[in-house]
Order: structure tokens, then C-alpha cells, then sequence
């Protein structure tokens, strides 16, 4: 299926204003007049963006970046609004919003930003389909197992890493091989290429979960 671009706005000329303009560049689009029948409608496997005013009825544009956010779903947003101020600008900003356009927005102003928007929206489904194939392969380690890995990634040698633990560096290599069966890796390096992939640091696979044994 075609990447979608989602409008959401409550004024009916704008949105199908911008509806057509994006239809006719080509883009598959869908439109509604408020984030909750968005919400209730988005397809979450179709990968897209979305162009979102920030004043509807019920839920506006930042509260529904914030539920976005809350329900773990990456989409590049570019907000547009008659009534943009900074506070409101700088909080759709931190929360990741690629830009805020004004109302009426320029055509040409808007379309230039619908490929990068899309092409990070691709960037993303790939990142979280790597973590999720990532975290499975992770949760399979033993906490020993997942404790080897990550202190050999950081560099550390299986003497090393075998004083810290009070283990052997027979057992260290036992549990490092195992790790490196589970998660399907020939090598510290292949298994960075893995987090460079899912956009992850060390630090954040120490938050994955592990085996309690």
C-alpha cells in the first residue's frame, strides 16, 4: 500500500483544500475533522505522516501528538495553524513535530516537506521493526547472559569481565557464546550494526527484559 498522509482539521475548506492539493501531486490521503475520529480510523501498519492543525474541538493538535507519543507510535507531524504562538510552537517542536507551518498555508511550502516527512516515516518503520526482532531475540538471554554481552560491548575482555561477575572466564565464554547463538550475531561488531539499525545505545538494551534465570 502507498504511504498515506493524514489531514486533520476541523475547518472543512482547509482540510479539503489541502486534501486536493496533495492528491493531486499524487500522495494517498485521508482527511478528517478531528484527532479522535483519526484515531479511531488509523490503519497502523500503513506508514505515513501527518498533517495536523493545532485548534480542533476536543483534542487539538499537541494533545494529540502528546497520545501519539503515549501509545508508542512514531509519525513525523508538520502542524499547521492560523493561531501559532511560540509556547505552542516550541512544545509541538520538543515533541518531535518536523515543522509549523501558518494558515493559509503556501501550496508549494507544504508539498516540499511531504518526501522527507515520508522518508522519515519509512526510516522509523524500519528502526522499530529491527528493535522489535531485536527485543525478542534479547528477552531470550538469561540476566548472566544479557550481563556478559553488555559489559563485553563495552569493551571489556572475558578476564576482565570474569573478575567483575567473580566467575570464570570459561563460564564467561560459555555465556557469551550462548548470547551470540540467541541473538543470532557472529560478532560484537554485527550485533552493533544491529543497535545502529534500531537506533539504540548500549544503555537502552540494559532496559530490555531477560530471562529470570
Amino acid at each position: 500500500m502507498s504511504p498515506t498522509v493524514y489531514v486533520i482539521d476541523d475547518d472543512d475548506a482547509s482540510r479539503e483544500g489541502v486534501a486536493l492539493l496533495l492528491e493531486t501531486e499524487g500522495h494517498r490521503v485521508r482527511h478528517f475533522a478531528d484527532a479522535e475520529s483519526f484515531l479511531a480510523a488509523r490503519e497502523p501498519e500503513t506508514l505515513g505522516c501527518l498533517i495536523l492543525d493545532q485548534r480542533m474541538p476536543g483534542m487539538n493538535g499537541t494533545e494529540l501528538q502528546a497520545e501519539l507519543a503515549r501509545r508508542q507510535v512514531r509519525m513525523p507531524i508538520i502542524f499547521l495553524s492560523a493561531f501559532g504562538d511560540v509556547p505552542t510552537t516550541v512544545r509541538a517542536m520538543q515533541g518531535g513535530a518536523l515543522d509549523f507551518l501558518a494558515k493559509p498555508v503556501h501550496g508549494p511550502d507544504l508539498l516540499r516537506r511531504i518526501p522527507p516527512a515520508l522518508a522519515l516515516a519509512n526510516r522509523w518503520r524500519d528502526e522499530d521493526t529491527v528493535r522489535r526482532q531485536l527485543a525478542e531475540r534479547l528477552a531470550t538471554l538469561t540476566a548472566r547472559e544479557k550481563q556478559v554481552l553488555t559489559l563485553a560491548m563495552a569493551g571489556r575482555s572475558n578476564r576482565e569481565i570474569a573478575e567483575e561477575l567473580g566467575i570464570s572466564t570459561r563460564t564467561v565464554e560459555v555465556h557469551r557464546s550462548h548470547a551470540m547463538l540467541k541473538l543470532g550475531v557472529s560478532s560484537l561488531l554485527e550485533m552493533n550494526q544491529w543497535l545502529a539499525r534500531a537506533a539504540l545505545s548500549l544503555s537502552e538494551i540494559l532496559e530490555f527484559p531477560v530471562q529470570a534465570r
